[in-house]
């Protein structure tokens, strides 16, 4: 018998897989559990525009990513630290920071996306800002002296 998978199930399939299962383990175990449905014409319709939307909405999501992407390498960030003699910071700028300088200028970036070691230097330096599993994107950060 032909059934779509409701969820993952351990040495059976993937959500929204359709596999061939036994008569009795279907409608004694999957069935009942409501691990899984019948895969008639009905809900491989209800599947298949499923699948269409979720591709919509990842296309979507893409091409937002994209965009944002395109306004976080035109935009150069600027963040003023103590020193201490010779222009050496007390501390080290974070991913924290960066975001930080980035929501003031009006792009909401969360620290986590951004992967930088700590900069433990003045001047200009190169952040990468992974934005979506496909785009990722270079920030200027430029440290100053406050």
């Amino acid at each position: 018998m032909k059934v779509i998978l409701l969820q993952d199930i351990k040495g059976v399939g993937k959500k929204d897989q359709i596999i061939n299962a036994n008569d009795g383990y279907a409608k004694n175990f999957l069935f009942p559990r409501k691990l899984a449905v019948e895969a008639g014409d009905n809900n491989l319709k209800h599947l298949d525009n499923k699948k269409k939307a979720e591709a919509a909405q990842a296309q979507a999501l893409l091409e937002q990513a994209q965009a944002l992407g395109k306004k976080v390498e035109e935009t150069k960030v600027v963040i003023k630290v103590k020193t201490g003699d010779n222009g050496k910071l007390f501390g080290a700028v974070t991913n924290k920071e960066i975001s930080a300088a980035l929501k003031e200028q009006g792009l909401e970036i969360d620290k986590k996306k951004i992967s930088a070691e700590p900069i433990k230097a003045l001047g200009e330096t190169s952040v990468t800002v992974k934005l979506h599993p496909k785009v990722s994107s270079a920030l200027k950060v430029i440290v100053e002296e406050a």
